[in-house]
C-alpha cells in the first residue's frame, strides 16, 4: 500500500525546532501501516530535515549556535545575496543537513529510538510556512 500527502507545517523562527507530534498528527493514516518505511521530504532549499534529541531543548540550541558560529552571514565572497544576509547561509545548512528522513514504520508508528525525533531546521529568519511531503509505502497492519 503506498500513501503520499503534503502537510504544511506551522510558521518557526530560525532555529531548530521538534515537529514530530505535528507531523503524527497530520498523519492519522499511518495507524494503518503495519511494516513500512516513511519518507520525509522538506520542499525548500533554505530548511532542512533532520532526526536528533527529542527530549532535552539545549541540544537545539547548541545546534543553532553551532550553525551559527560555523556558516556565518555577510561573508565577502558570498555572491547570492538576493534575498538578504541569512539567505546563502540556509542553503549551506540546508545542504549539509539534508532535504529527507527515511523512517521505518512499525505497529503503525514511526520506529523512531527512545531519543529521536523529527526536526525542521528552519535556516531563516522569517521562512515562513514549510511544505514537507510524507510518502508510505508498506503493508496494512493485520490486525
Amino acid at each position: 500500500m503506498w500513501l503520499q500527502k503534503e502537510i504544511q507545517l506551522q510558521p518557526r523562527p530560525r532555529g531548530f525546532h521538534l515537529v514530530t507530534d505535528e507531523v503524527l498528527r497530520a498523519l492519522p493514516e499511518l495507524r494503518g501501516f503495519g511494516i513500512g518505511m516513511m519518507n520525509v521530504f522538506i520542499r525548500h532549499t533554505s530548511a532542512s530535515l533532520t532526526l536528533n534529541e527529542n527530549a532535552d531543548p539545549t541540544v537545539r540550541k547548541d545546534f543553532e549556535d553551532w550553525f551559527s558560529r560555523n556558516v556565518r552571514e555577510e561573508e565577502p565572497y558570498y555572491r547570492h545575496r538576493d534575498e538578504g544576509a541569512d539567505d546563502m547561509p540556509a542553503h549551506i545548512k540546508s545542504s549539509l543537513l539534508g532535504a529527507s528522513l527515511n523512517i521505518p514504520v512499525a505497529n503503525g508508528r514511526p520506529a523512531l529510538g527512545t531519543w529521536q525525533g523529527i526536526w525542521l531546521c528552519e535556516h531563516r529568519d522569517h521562512g515562513g510556512s514549510r511544505s514537507i511531503v510524507v510518502t508510505l509505502q508498506g503493508e496494512r497492519d493485520a490486525r
